[in-house]
């Protein structure tokens, strides 16, 4: 039997280059995403894992619907 992957309740200390400021928002980094190891599914702007929100409310991974930018 394989073990699964265990990942960490917290994620990974903020450094610098893991995100920016727009407009008053944190906006995470595609490389802090890979480090901290899972998608949140909040359709987060650099996401690795094309995950995106539908307008619909409708949840999809295949980055065809969802929002723009």
């Amino acid at each position: 039997m394989s073990k699964r992957p265990t990942v960490s309740p917290l994620p990974p200390p903020l450094k610098s280059g893991d995100f920016y400021l727009e407009n008053g928002f944190m906006v995470f980094t595609k490389e802090y995403h890979l480090q901290r190891g899972f998608c949140c599914k909040s359709g987060c702007r650099h996401c690795p894992w094309d995950y995106r929100k539908k307008l619909d409310g409708v949840d999809t991974e295949d980055g065809e619907s969802g929002k723009g930018t």
